[in-house]
């Protein structure tokens, strides 16, 4: 009895070695020799956020089709506009950085006076109609702009306040 226990053993063992496959994998390792890449990529394409874009050249949808902004900065207007401003508008947008709209730094290094008084005075129309605006609305997640009824003098105090952010 031991003696068929230690053949079965044995030919258990032997049946065991001989159906596990010996797959000899190649293993890949460092070579001085220049590999080419037979798949060609696409190159990616660069997306600027429409909040970083700069289009000068716009002037939007709305009633103002030309402004001309002094050199100097009106204090006065300034301070009427930073008040409208807090009142109206921090309520999605801050000053220095992006909130549920964009910030108003620098926006004219990237807009143009005309298209910044459009946006404030008409928003529902730009977003329709501008491409700028539109992309603007997908990149705050649908968040349209409210529009807080201004009149073209608040609207200018409030450019006025955006010239000084910077």
């Amino acid at each position: 009895m031991k003696s068929t226990l230690n053949i079965f053993t044995t030919l258990c063992i032997l049946l065991l070695i001989s159906c596990g496959g010996k797959e000899e994998k190649k293993k890949e390792g460092f070579s001085y020799e220049k590999k080419t890449v037979t798949e060609q990529k696409a190159d990616p394409v660069e997306t600027v956020p429409a909040s970083k874009k700069v289009d000068l050249s716009n002037k939007g949808v709305g009633p103002i089709s030309s402004l001309t902004l002094p050199s100097g900065i009106d204090e006065t207007m300034v301070a009427h506009g930073a008040d409208v401003f807090k009142k109206l508008c921090t309520a999605c947008h801050r000053p220095d950085k992006k909130f549920i709209g964009p910030s108003p730094k620098g926006v004219l290094e990237r807009r143009s006076p005309e298209w910044v008084m459009n946006m404030i005075l008409n928003p529902e129309e730009m977003v329709q109609k501008d491409p700028l605006a539109k992309a603007l609305l997908i990149e705050f997640n649908g968040s349209p702009m409210a529009n807080q009824n201004l009149s073209q003098e608040d609207a200018r105090a409030v450019l006025e306040y955006f010239r000084t952010l910077k």
